[in-house]
């Protein structure tokens, strides 16, 4: 037995971060398709999240990040109240490389293989377009364009959303819901950052922001003149007068070597997944940080694509991406009454509502 296969049967059945219900390995020769499908709970309803495609390092380190994405959609989609459990796809690849329609239409096979146990949107590395290839082979698909029956671009209800969680952090630190006045650095501003930043600049905050891609970093700059740019993320946490830091692309970016060096007082971004390891929201609680969890500020693009199964309507999305803020602001009181990080306290809400969905159904 390999390596990879021992790494998922100790993290399904043996880790504390285990409990996924399935993992389906995909794999299509013919187009040279390598995916894994991670359904972590049906609790609530069908499994919904993105699809990642990443170039991977290892087939270990993408399964790996698929069980990891999955468990963070459960617990997103519940706090977002939405009747949908967690899953979460990655393909393995460059998609700048291999993606075709070929591999697409046969990820899309898989799919629908499950019948509806898991509902497929977009991620890193997906778009719109790829959407509506895979729903030719499936109709457990979102985030499809409008021409195709789909809401399309999810990251404008993230940004959204994000926004409102950056304004609830505002509110229960600093007493208003603003960021008029406030330092914000933005690590990541492509499809959901760069929304981000239109919402931060008209609110009056003072940007700050980096990206690995230059054309990201030139689209802001052309747009917004006065935002400013530094070198990496490396840079950005370590920036003087920051209010607060939006890690808004990949995840792991809170770990032993960043936290210490955060300049910001709070932490609310878009990237899934910030906490590199179990402990990090104690460590950042320690120097005074407010975190944000991620799941829950950045939920809105889930709530557009969930929308997209019951016919989409934009308004009745931006309503529900509003409440954001006051979700924010319970697990925050949560909290601060139980004695616990944010993220603890969020948590606890979550695994509250998965449970209570078991027991409903037990007794029904």
């Amino acid at each position: 037995m390999t390596d990879v296969t021992d790494g998922v049967l100790h993290t399904l059945f043996r880790s504390e971060q285990g409990g996924h219900e399935q993992v389906v390995l995909c794999q299509d020769r013919t187009s040279g398709l390598k995916a894994v499908i991670a359904v972590h709970s049906t609790a609530l309803g069908p499994a919904l999240g993105g699809t990642r495609f990443y170039p991977y390092a290892s087939e270990e380190e993408a399964v790996a990040d698929a069980l990891n994405l999955s468990r963070g959609m459960s617990y997103k989609n519940a706090l977002a109240g939405l009747d949908h459990g967690g899953g979460k796809a990655v393909i393995i690849g460059d998609p700048e490389k291999i993606k075709t329609e070929q591999l697409l239409l046969a990820y899309g096979r898989f799919v629908d293989s499950l019948g509806g146990r898991y509902v497929t949107a977009c991620d890193v590395g997906t778009y719109v377009a790829d959407m509506d290839v895979v729903t030719r082979e499936s109709r457990w698909v979102t985030g499809r364009s409008p021409e195709n029956g789909g809401a399309g671009d999810s990251s404008v209800l993230t940004a959204y959303g994000v926004f409102q969680g950056m304004r609830a952090s505002a509110q229960h630190l600093w007493g208003a819901p603003t960021l008029s006045g406030r330092r914000v650095g933005v690590a990541g501003v492509g499809k959901v950052g760069h929304h981000l930043v239109d919402h931060l600049v008209a609110d009056g905050a003072t940007v700050v922001i980096t990206d690995v891609r230059e054309e990201s970093v030139r689209r802001i700059l052309d747009r917004h003149p006065q935002v400013v740019a530094v070198a990496d993320s490396d840079a950005l946490i370590r920036t003087e007068g920051l209010d607060v830091y939006a890690p808004c692309a990949l995840g792991g970016g809170l770990n032993d070597q960043t936290v210490p060096a955060l300049t910001a007082s709070v932490v609310c971004g878009a990237a899934n997944n910030q906490l590199a390891h179990p402990g990090v929201e104690k460590d950042l609680e320690e120097r005074g940080i407010l975190y944000a969890p991620d799941y829950v500020v950045n939920s809105g693009g889930v709530i557009q694509v969930a929308d997209e199964l019951h016919g989409f309507d934009f308004d009745r999305c931006k309503a529900k991406a509003s409440k954001i803020f006051d979700t924010t602001l319970a697990i925050f009181a949560h909290a601060k009454e139980d004695g616990v990080p944010p993220a603890a306290a969020a948590d606890r809400l979550a695994e509250q509502r998965m449970a209570e969905a078991r027991g409903g159904r037990r007794g029904a």
